[in-house]
Order: C-alpha cells, then sequence, then structure tokens
C-alpha cells in the first residue's frame, strides 16, 4: 500500500507536518492505512481486529498439523490423547463465536477509549524498542497476576459450574481451545490483557497502539502455546525457570486442580496454589529415581499410571467443586 502525498483524503491533513522520508517502511504503511480508510476508528478498530483473527488462528494452525503428525507425539504431555477432527470444528465454533460476539466490540471501544486517556494510534513515527519492552514485560506481569486472580475464582461455585466448565471439557488442552471459553469467561480474564495498558496510558500519556499490537500478538503466543500440549527441549520453559509453559498449564487442565497462572509461576508458588502439581513432580521424580533400569517403554506407563492416578483425584476435585462440595475435596 503506496501512501501518496496529493491524495484528497481529508485525513491525510493530520499528516501534513510529517516528515514522510525520514519513516521507516512499516511507519509509511500505518500513513498510508489510515489515510486509506480515512476515518481512524474505523481503521483502528478493523486493522486490531483482523490482527488479533490472524495472530490467533495463524499460531493456533500450525499446532493442528503437530496435532496430526505421529512424530512429535514423544513430546504430547498427554500422548494418549489426540484432539480429533470433530472436537477442533466444535472448539473452532465456539471460538469464533466470542470472537465475533464478545472480543470484536471490546477491540472496537477499546481504542477510542485508550485514544481518549492519551494512546496514540495514527500517529508516527512509532516508539523506540527501549520504550516498549519495560511496557511490554509490564503487562505481562499485571495481566499474569489478574489471570492468577480470576482464574482462581473462577474454580469457585456458581462461576465454576456456569462459566469456567466449558474451558475445562478438554483435560488434555490443544492449541485452537486456548479461548475456547464461555463468552463471560473471554471478557473476565480479557480484561487482564487491557487493565495494564488502560492504567499505563491514564498515567504516563505514552503509550502506542503499536505496543499492544506487540503486547496482544506475544499474549496469544503465551496462550496458545500454553494450550499446545505439547513440551520441547526447546520449549521456554527450559530456559526461563519461571516461564509456565504448556508444561505447567497442562497439568490444571488434566487434573483441575493448581497452577492459575498462565505466563510465570511465581504466583502458584506465593500463594500455594501449585501444591497438587509439585506433588506430582515428586512422585515422578522418585519413580524414576527408585527404577532407573526401567526401559523407555515401562517409563511410559508408569508415567501414564500415574497421570490417571492425579488425573481422576482431580475428577473428585472438579465434581466437588461443581456440586458445591469444594471444602471436601481431598485433593490440594
Amino acid at each position: 500500500m503506496a501512501f501518496n502525498a496529493t491524495t484528497s483524503s481529508s485525513f491525510s491533513a493530520v499528516y501534513t507536518d510529517t516528515d514522510l522520508l525520514s519513516l521507516n517502511w512499516a511507519e509509511r504503511q500505518w500513513v498510508a492505512w489510515y489515510v486509506w480508510i480515512n476515518n481512524p476508528v474505523i481503521a483502528t478498530g478493523l486493522m486490531s481486529f483482523l490482527m488479533h483473527e490472524i495472530v490467533y488462528f495463524g499460531r493456533a494452525i500450525p499446532w493442528i498439523i503437530v496435532d496430526a503428525t505421529p512424530f512429535f507425539r514423544r513430546w504430547k504431555l498427554q500422548p494418549t490423547k489426540i484432539p480429533t477432527a470433530k472436537e477442533q470444528w466444535e472448539c473452532t465454533k465456539l471460538v469464533l463465536f466470542s470472537h465475533f460476539t464478545v472480543e470484536l466490540p471490546t477491540i472496537w471501544l477499546f481504542h477510542p477509549l485508550a485514544e481518549a486517556i492519551g494512546m496514540s494510534t495514527y500517529q508516527v513515527p512509532f516508539p523506540s524498542w527501549q520504550t516498549m519492552v519495560p511496557q511490554v514485560l509490564l503487562f505481562f506481569f499485571v495481566e499474569d497476576f489478574w489471570h492468577w486472580a480470576a482464574h482462581r475464582a473462577l474454580h469457585v461455585g456458581v462461576l465454576y459450574k456456569y462459566i469456567h466448565k466449558i474451558h475445562h471439557k478438554y483435560p488434555a488442552p490443544f492449541g485452537l481451545a486456548a479461548e475456547y471459553a464461555h463468552p463471560a469467561e473471554v471478557l473476565i480474564l480479557g480484561t487482564g490483557t487491557l487493565i495494564g495498558p488502560l492504567f499505563y496510558c491514564y498515567f504516563t500519556q505514552n503509550l502506542h497502539i503499536v505496543t499492544m499490537y506487540i503486547w496482544i500478538t506475544l499474549r496469544l503466543f503465551q496462550t496458545i502455546d500454553a494450550h499446545s500440549g505439547y513440551d520441547f527441549p526447546w520449549s521456554l520453559q527450559h530456559i526461563i525457570p519461571f516461564w509456565a509453559g504448556a508444561e505447567h498449564h497442562d497439568f490444571h487442565h488434566m487434573t483441575f486442580t493448581s497452577n492459575f497462572a498462565t505466563s510465570f509461576r511465581w504466583w502458584d508458588r506465593l500463594f500455594g496454589t501449585d501444591v497438587n502439581y509439585l506433588r506430582y513432580r515428586e512422585r515422578l521424580r522418585k519413580s524414576v529415581a527408585a527404577n532407573k533400569a526401567m526401559t523407555k517403554e515401562e517409563r511410559l506407563v508408569m508415567e501414564q499410571r500415574l497421570m490417571e492416578q492425579f488425573e481422576a483425584e482431580g475428577a473428585v476435585a472438579e465434581a466437588d467443586v461443581y456440586n458445591g462440595k469444594e471444602k471436601k475435596s481431598k485433593v490440594a
């Protein structure tokens, strides 16, 4: 998309004092987009929603291919549970429903609100990476605490029974299921993605929507990967010890209990909501240490039996919460 400085578009007037030659390629395309649409609200809303859909499905589709490829089963956290085409299609339908009924209005309304309190949208040039990196890290920190607290609340009483239970339909999650949830849950947990930027923008008056796009892209990658069901040797949690990753979140889906945070492990550790997960890891470690002569196949059988035991305990805990008897659950 090329920008013609002689265009008759009325919105091009906002760039009259902008030195277009000093802009990089991405910034020139940014200007061209806003001038072409000629309405900043529509241009921002449309670009934001398209970005979300392209990133979400663009990141989820490779996991569909991984699930369909037997070679990758060696890294599957629950190798006996591979999502079927029917399950993935049912998941996709609800995800799209939530995207168009909850996320589209939220995305469309967020940006005029954020712009009203100081966020830049059509302005160029973009902020430097030295400005954006600390902002994105702060947003990760804020969202992770919000997610831990809200997610923990969604595991109690009526919030679980009527809202969060939908997300727990799949005890072995897969990439597309990251946003498979009740529309109310999409709104509740999605607030954590927006609340950090909103408050930051309000108090600093220094936030560009490009930073938001980078933040949301990374957040979508994080949540889809956490639901992927795979733990590769090169997965981020093996590089950054406090990163949660798929191994951490997969246990939550498998057992219903423990591990409520999304990006980092520290909130669960601090508040003691990873007790059952730590118990599982310790049991697994001791079993492996006590049976060093096991073959690979024997170890897989042993791990499967241990997972089944914890999954059965989790099913009891889930039933107790669903029936309003969570205090009687034996699972930490």
